[in-house]
């Protein structure tokens, strides 16, 4: 089902008492243990209006599923339960399975209010954020127009667990990134092409107060970006070359962040579907660090799955640090075979300088060639840390965005932040084995 969503997700660290049934629906979330443990309180109490005492929380405790919801008050309310446990390569808040739950919860009102209280350790609180945030999405074009589900997010952490007010902001503003890209994602061509595009990158420019260097049209030619301008130039509106920058006083390295804007993507006249698209990337030069990331190949599946990126790099550290960080943030990410001294050759034409597909030659694994045939581009990362990341399976889920990247990004580059959780001497931090 489609929300019309307050894009901003409201994240408090304390229970308001004066938010709750009737006039909110309630839904209690967290890990099994932990909810098990949560005290009856007389905040709990005013949330449920009265209807539910400390008896009744009891007995609702001791039938609570592992896994699974339980409803109250002829569904007003509800608990979900998502496991304690989780295998080595998940994350351990088992947050994919909370936005599997809240997706099921129904929304019967036309203006909908939800209070969401989030009983979790600190160290999962962004991992979770950003699964209720995936679970109501926002584009319609539905003849009847969708409910407005606004969400109200209140933390109950362990006791001697905090987080201080800049990292509930910083959480906050991830849960809204992650609407924002599924809004653009689900969007059709017709709509975010690329003069729609461009504005919404410029809006981001203004708000954040960053420096942008656009090149339009056939300007693209003449600078010496012909990939861009040929496959472009079909399109009604011309194509564009986007670099937003951030320059912080003292700063030491640079980051360089590359995503393909691509709404369309031709084969002669024939138009192709989002995950039909080849990853149109163009790298920034004189970066420390560049990340990639794109729906690259179909093949990604079958390396790593429905859940997590397959993840290309020419630095052993970082790609440590990268799973580790998937883990952390709900964004899984696993590893494919970096070895262009032995599966480059894929890519060798008789007729051109490199083929652009390695279909019909299997030296290499196919979304690591792909990934290769990005590198080549850059000299496979020469001299600085470079990471490619094929998302084709892990941004999508039933016809919808999922939204990933932005918390993976975040925790990934987190340390170079004011925000305390990502500080050195933080657990959260300390779980991350490398910092740039």
């Amino acid at each position: 089902m489609t929300y019309n969503v307050n894009k901003m997700i409201a994240l408090s660290a304390t229970l308001n008492a004066s938010i709750g049934l009737p006039d909110y629906g309630l839904v209690v979330i967290g890990q099994h243990s932990l909810l098990k443990a949560t005290p009856w309180t007389k905040d709990l109490e005013s949330k449920f209006n009265g209807e539910i005492d400390e008896k009744k929380w009891e007995a609702a405790m001791s039938s609570l599923p592992t896994t699974g919801s339980l409803p109250l008050l002829f569904n007003q309310s509800r608990i979900i339960s998502v496991p304690d446990s989780s295998s080595r390569h998940n994350t351990p808040s088992n947050c994919h399975l909370l936005t599997k739950e809240l997706k099921t919860i129904p929304i019967t009102l036309e203006n909908y209010n939800l209070n969401i209280i989030l009983v979790c350790e600190a160290g999962n609180v962004l991992a979770n954020v950003s699964a209720i945030a995936r679970a109501f999405p926002i584009f319609s074009r539905k003849t009847d127009p969708p409910p407005t589900v606004r969400l109200t997010i209140e933390l109950c952490m362990p006791e001697g667990e905090r987080l201080e007010q800049e990292d509930l902001k910083l959480i906050e503003n991830v849960g809204f990134s992650i609407r924002e890209m599924c809004r653009l994602i689900d969007a059709p061509s017709n709509e975010l092409n690329t003069d729609a595009f461009l504005m919404e990158v410029l809006s981001v420019a203004e708000e954040l107060d960053l420096k942008s260097t656009v090149i339009t049209g056939e300007d693209l030619k003449k600078e010496g970006f012909g990939g861009i301008w040929s496959v472009g130039r079909s399109g009604f509106q011309s194509p564009s070359f986007v670099v937003l920058k951030h320059e912080p006083k003292d700063a030491t390295k640079s980051y360089c962040f590359v995503g393909k804007g691509v709404v369309f993507d031709t084969g002669g006249m024939q138009s192709k579907g989002k995950t039909g698209m080849p990853g149109k990337i163009c790298l920034f030069v004189k970066a420390d660090v560049i990340v990639d990331m794109a729906t690259l190949t179909g093949a990604q599946a079958y390396v790593s799955g429905k859940y997590h990126a397959a993840m290309l790099t020419n630095c052993e550290d970082f790609e440590q640090r990268a799973c580790m960080a998937g883990r952390i943030s709900g964004d899984l990410v696993a590893p494919m075979v970096f070895c262009p001294d032995l599966h480059f050759a894929d890519l060798k034409s008789p007729i051109a300088d490199m083929r652009n597909s390695n279909l019909g030659k299997m030296e290499g694994p196919p979304s690591a060639v792909a990934g290769l045939f990005i590198g080549a581009h850059i000299d496979f990362g020469e001299g600085i840390k470079w990471m490619h990341l094929d998302i084709a399976s892990p941004a999508e889920c039933g016809d919808r965005s999922t939204g990933y990247g932005p918390a993976l990004l975040c925790c990934l580059f987190g340390h170079l932040t004011k925000a305390p959780m990502f500080s050195p001497n933080s657990t959260l931090c300390c779980r991350l084995p490398f910092k740039e």
